[in-house]
């Protein structure tokens, strides 16, 4: 549903009534991109429900532009080349208004050159590795100066780690993440032979090793942690292992990006206790607008049911679409992208979020401790961070900037005041 210039034209003339007829001859799509099956449905199949809720509760509101809402809802089944097959699909078969999907990093890398090469529109709600800014993307989710770098903070400030296990699943999140922080660690004082870095593939389960090898950095007395970018269902195994090796979060701390509610439902957290996850949101927030998210999610999903960080994102960003469109008076993706900059929406911690012109918000950063009831006991939380698209601490970013609304680029270089045009394979 995109309103070209002459439905403009008539709706100017003959008035709103006509308008509202030519704009609901179809109803407006929303693309719903996240796996339903596969190693990553435990994280994803959440997220599609987050979508339909909240496309609900805006049709029971009159929809937007006086239309209804309609979910397109597909499964990319963990299969990252299948991600790129089925956003094509739904911005050429289904041609969808806006795509709100994917969770992992080298899924949204699939899907870039097709958003771009269609000029489509994509929420990705998840923390990432930064280092990316395309103009049909806004990035929902952390970035590392939201989530990662605070976390690192955390760890040698509150808690005294001197010794650091980046642990990660192998693709290009935890890479990039943990080339930050390794970068970040050193900057700290911390020396490199106290840095232990390893990955892992997508489900991996045998754990044994690499705990033994994490415990046997410690063998000098040192305080170890261990920052997790493990995905996916392969944190069982790891939390598994740490809690039969006797590990608890006194002896070496665990920090992770992608672990929250969702993914501890349903486990005994009972050896969990007191490991942590930063994120910028967590479901035990104390405000009225999380109260009432909650309540209507349980309502519609049932009491066992948890929210947790990137539904939040995808709630912040559905509303902000909305507001976008109705502010465009299309949903056309060059109008809505215009009126995206400066949105303002209340987040589900209190505050309100910002979508800033490098297509990123401003978010809180909170520390939670695992409960035993699978939730998190808030530890630290700051102010609203605005969220950097490029790191300060790779010499090859700290140079470049993004802002989509006033310079049109996404990777400016501040020292040569030119534009290096982005391309897929940034």
């Amino acid at each position: 549903m995109k309103l070209k210039t002459s439905a403009l034209v008539t709706g100017a003339l003959l008035g709103s009534a006509v308008m509202a007829a030519a704009e609901c001859a179809d109803p407006v799509k929303v693309g719903v991109l996240h796996s339903l099956s596969g190693t990553m449905a435990i994280s994803e199949t959440t997220l599609k429900d987050t979508m339909l809720l909240l496309i609900e509760e805006q049709n029971a509101k009159g929809g937007v532009l006086g239309c209804q809402i309609e979910a397109v809802v597909v499964d990319p089944a963990s299969d990252w080349p299948l991600f790129a097959e089925k956003a094509r699909e739904l911005l050429t078969v289904h041609d969808v208004d806006v795509i709100f999907g994917n969770w992992t990093s080298v899924s949204r890398k699939s899907v870039l050159p097709v958003i771009e090469e269609l000029n489509g529109l994509l929420f990705y709600p998840v923390q990432y590795e930064g280092e990316e800014s395309s103009k049909n993307v806004f990035y929902t989710g952390a970035a590392p100066n939201q989530q990662a770098i605070p976390a690192t903070d955390y760890f040698l400030e509150e808690l005294g780690v001197e010794k650091f296990a980046l642990l990660g699943t192998d693709y290009v999140y935890p890479r990039t993440t943990n080339n930050i922080l390794e970068s970040y660690l050193k900057s700290k004082g911390i020396a490199q032979e106290d840095i232990f870095v390893n990955y892992t593939p997508f489900g991996h389960s045998d754990w044994a090793t690499i705990v033994a090898d994490v415990v046997a950095l410690g063998a000098d007395g040192k305080q170890v942690g261990v920052i997790s970018t493990i995905n996916g269902d392969a944190n069982i195994g790891f939390y598994k292992e740490l809690a039969a090796a006797g590990i608890s979060a006194d002896d070496i701390p665990v920090v992770a990006f992608s672990v929250g509610e969702e993914e501890l439902s349903g486990l005994d957290t009972s050896n969990l206790v007191g490991h942590l996850a930063a994120w910028n949101y967590f479901q035990s927030a104390e405000s009225e607008v999380n109260d009432a998210w909650i309540a209507a999610w349980k309502a519609k999903m049932g009491d066992d049911r948890v929210t947790n960080d990137p539904m939040e994102a995808h709630y912040i960003g559905f509303n902000m679409w909305v507001n976008a469109v109705e502010a465009a008076g299309t949903t056309d993706v060059d109008a809505v992208r215009s009126a995206m900059y400066g949105q303002e929406f209340p987040n589900l911690t209190g505050g309100t979020a910002v979508m800033l012109p490098n297509h990123h918000l401003a978010k809180p950063v909170l520390i939670g401790e695992i409960t035993a009831d699978g939730q998190f006991d808030i530890v630290s939380q700051t102010d609203e961070v605005p969220g950097d698209a490029w790191t300060d601490f790779l010499p090859e970013s700290a140079v470049l900037t993004s802002d989509w609304k006033d310079l049109g680029c996404g990777m400016y270089n501040t020292e040569t005041k030119s534009c290096v045009q982005l391309t897929s394979n940034y």
